[in-house]
């Protein structure tokens, strides 16, 4: 196939970023299945404990993820904009610089992993009767974090211009592996955490492989040539310059979320376990939401690179309206099926009203986020991501942090700490909207 024909510049745009939205969102629904699944199997088969432990270490490996995924977007981007330009030769040097990149930081974080983990669940005072199966969860959960690194700069890549669809494939491939390496390690050898965490890991390392193998076979400009693995300095220089901002934005989110953690460890190991099972269900929205930036991060890379710039700014009020349909949509169905979907995750009654608590008072504000995805995604795509970034930090982390050490410890409420999320959702959509009409007047001016 034509890479070409994959990208896009031409087209209508509502068909155009659903074409790309849908393959992004089924892949993002299988990867998050890789945790989801530990989850429901831990959590059914091992018990209450287990499933605390697991869920505590979740917004510390999501930290590290979360600012390797943001990283791995100044690739996206930047391969975008070479692509949409039709520069050829710079697609193969900057791909050939991502690889360079994921394998340098998967190993870093890999060795991070292993020494650091039960230094840094003591810091956001994980309890003791659930630590130390913690620690095992999380170092061997980040023996995955090489071949996680690898899978998504090339997921990344193919997305830049324009294929959503091959790691859709792959994704599904490997969310089977890691569902039957799950069943049999923890239900049928009773290894428990460590059973479920090996799971993941092998299935992370197929992904890899059927991602490296799909660009080394490449015909085209993004063609993968293991001899030609290398860093082009100003390649690298600009990847840096909107990846790592894109990396500090993602960290935000996860940062303030450890902090929250910290808080809500102090309601004891039910809360914990409640709040753990909230996690995955919420992931639906961010799914669908991380999808959408995702998508308009491409798009408007794609048509940036092209100088197709009315076609950027209709792109973000097309991809603005569809992610706030979807916001309420999925509210509505949380509403409705969250106890139902409560059960999936636990058999304990407590956990599964708690949860449900959760959900009914905090998916009526899921809307008050879409602003802060879509905009980033087209600031992003078009090349500016520090300010973004700067917005994010305070909006999202500053705030919630301020919120969490300085208004919550006077109510004794659970909801009067987790209530900070739609307030910094809110707040930090305001100031998006503000900026954006700053951007719109320097980097869209036809």
């Amino acid at each position: 196939m034509d890479s070409r024909k994959l990208g896009l510049t031409e087209g209508t745009i509502w068909k155009q970023l659903l074409l790309f939205f849908f393959p992004i969102l089924i892949g993002t629904f299988f990867q998050q299945l890789y945790n989801t699944v530990d989850t429901i199997i831990v959590g059914q088969y091992v018990g209450t404990s287990a499933l605390a432990a697991v869920g505590s270490t979740g917004n510390l490996t999501n930290l590290i993820v979360n600012f390797f995924v943001g990283l791995s977007s100044g690739a996206t981007v930047v391969i975008a904009q070479f692509y949409g330009a039709n520069e050829k030769k710079r697609v193969s040097k900057a791909v050939h610089t991502s690889i360079a990149m994921s394998l340098v930081c998967g190993i870093f974080m890999t060795l991070f992993g292993l020494v650091f983990a039960y230094q840094c669940l003591q810091m956001i005072g994980v309890p003791n009767d659930i630590i130390d199966a913690s620690s095992l969860y999380m170092r061997l959960y980040f023996l995955s974090m090489l071949p996680g690194v690898v899978y998504n700069i090339g997921a990344g890549i193919l997305r830049a211009i324009g294929d959503s669809k091959t790691p859709l494939y792959y994704l599904a491939v490997c969310c089977f592996v890691n569902v039957l390496f799950d069943y049999l390690f923890v239900v049928y050898f009773n290894s428990g955490i460590a059973g479920a965490a090996i799971a993941t890991v092998i299935a992370q390392f197929v992904c890899a492989i059927l991602v490296s193998i799909k660009l080394m076979r490449s015909k085209d400009c993004y063609q993968l040539r293991l001899k030609e693995i290398a860093f082009d300095y100003p390649i690298l220089k600009r990847i840096i310059k909107i990846g790592i901002p894109a990396g500090i934005q993602s960290t935000m989110y996860s940062v303030s979320n450890i902090v929250l953690q910290t808080r809500i460890n102090t309601f004891g190991t039910n809360t914990i376990a409640s709040w753990a099972v909230y996690i995955k269900i919420d992931a639906l929205y961010w799914m669908i939401s991380g999808a959408f930036g995702s998508s308009i991060t491409t798009f408007a890379g794609q048509n940036y690179g092209a100088h197709f710039y009315q076609r950027v700014k209709d792109g973000l009020k097309t991809c603005l309206m569809m992610s706030l349909v979807s916001a309420a949509i999925i509210s509505l169905l949380l509403w409705n099926f969250g106890n139902a979907i409560c059960h999936i995750f636990s058999t304990d009654p407590q956990i599964i009203q708690e949860c449900n608590q959760i959900i009914h008072f905090l998916t009526p504000f899921y809307f008050t986020f879409c602003c802060v995805e879509i905009m980033s995604g087209i600031m992003r795509g078009c090349g500016d991501a520090f300010k973004p970034m700067l917005l994010v930090c305070f909006g999202v982390c500053v705030l919630r942090i301020l919120w969490v050490m300085f208004v919550s410890p006077f109510f004794t409420s659970f909801k009067m700490v987790i209530i900070s999320y739609p307030i910094t959702w809110t707040v930090t959509s305001i100031l998006f909207i503000l900026y954006y009409i700053k951007f719109h007047s320097h980097y869209l001016k036809d």
